[in-house]
């Protein structure tokens, strides 16, 4: 009996179909009436996503698509999500997908929308999303403080780690080189690596992330530099796009190579890891799609025996959808990340009733309660949003 061939695509690759059965309810039904985008600030995008019967979900979206995500929900997700079962959650994702034409600039709506329904699904089954995803691995996480300053002189940077660690840090990521050039003799990443293991010996774990900013043969010269200062990743060496440049340098070092960013479904995690040959996958819930994707991309991550360590700056609705999914992942090794900056929505005006507790070491519980097990202001989301 000969074997069956997998399906390709256009580009003659194998279609990646999930491995794991889609969430199953039980013949529920939680229909929608509504749906609606807060964007407070004019900034920080939410979907909220109304049933018949009193459910409120609510989703959070990339910061990047800010001004995108309000016409594509209203536009194309909405009118194809009122009626609809919200707890029919694989199908609607495939839906949406397919209206959005998986255009990258879109993925945050998709995201948003979907984060919202899986938290009605969980509200309407009384569970917690992490218990729809198979079932909660951890009680809390480790994240790293992620400073996306590179305003800094060396000095000033590692003053910041040490405050860092007094405050129960243990894992730090810097920003380096100069964005938007590549090779800029202005750079001092490694001099900021050489300060802050001065200042805070080998117990802490350093991350850097120069977004592109290095040309091949310089990100293997500085990241060479970076393995001899025991740096724990190397994120984005070179341009995201540039696959070949990325497995070049990759191969090339034994220091770890993160990259992942700016993939927008699994099909580009597939490349990334593929033909960029990368050690660590940095998917964005609130980018690639929200949970329906990410389980799909944990399947694979699994299947590529490679490790996932999310990018994460925003530090509410989105923080916690990925609590909810690294709590169920079994791909998850690593410190996560966890923006440090002035966020008005999560310091100035609070729109979470119960604020994320960022415990010693850099640790913060996974919710128990139903869905996302969070309470939003949303009288102060939409206030937010209407000054915006």
């Amino acid at each position: 009996m000969s074997a069956v061939s997998p399906k390709l695509d256009e580009l003659g690759r194998p279609i990646l179909e999930p491995t794991e059965p889609e969430l199953t309810t039980g013949g529920a039904v939680s229909r929608i009436r509504d749906v609606e985008v807060l964007v407070p600030y004019g900034k920080f995008p939410y979907v909220l996503i109304h049933t018949e019967d009193g459910l409120t979900g609510i989703g959070e979206c990339d910061v990047f698509s800010a001004k995108a995500v309000g016409p594509a929900v209203e536009l194309i997700l909405k009118p194809l999500l009122v009626g609809k079962n919200a707890l029919d959650t694989g199908p609607l994702w495939d839906q949406m997908s397919d209206a959005l034409q998986r255009a990258s600039m879109f993925g945050g709506a998709l995201a948003g929308a979907d984060i919202a329904l899986w938290d009605i699904a969980g509200k309407a089954l009384g569970a917690p999303i992490h218990q729809l995803l198979g079932g909660k691995r951890r009680d809390r996480v480790r994240f790293y403080a992620s400073s996306m300053l590179r305003t800094l002189t060396a000095d000033e940077e590692a003053d910041r780690v040490v405050e860092m660690v007094d405050r129960g840090w243990t894992a730090y990521k810097l920003h380096g080189a100069v964005p938007g050039r590549i090779d800029d003799p202005g750079d001092h990443s490694v001099e900021t690596v050489r300060a802050i293991r001065r200042r805070v010996g080998d117990d802490v774990d350093i991350l850097v992330d120069v977004n592109g900013a290095y040309s091949r043969h310089q990100a293997i010269a500085i990241g060479r530099q970076f393995e001899e200062l025991r740096v724990h990743h190397f994120e984005e060496p070179v341009k995201a796009a540039d696959l070949d440049g990325m497995a070049a340098v990759a191969d090339a070092l034994d220091i770890a190579v993160a990259a992942g960013e700016r993939c927008y479904n699994r099909w580009q995690v597939y490349d990334l890891a593929r033909y960029g040959r990368v050690d660590i996958l940095q998917p964005t819930i609130t980018r690639v799609g929200g949970f329906t994707e990410m389980r799909r991309i944990d399947a694979l991550a699994s299947v590529l025996r490679l490790p996932i360590t999310v990018n994460n700056i925003q530090p509410t609705v989105a923080t916690v959808a990925h609590l909810h999914f690294l709590a169920s992942s079994a791909n998850a090794p690593y410190a996560q990340e966890y923006n440090i900056e002035h966020i008005p929505v999560r310091d100035e005006t609070p729109i979470l009733a119960e604020p994320l507790v960022v415990e010693p070491g850099g640790y913060i519980r996974v919710p128990d309660k139903p869905g996302l097990g969070i309470e939003v202001d949303l009288a102060l989301l939409r206030r937010l949003a209407e000054t915006a």
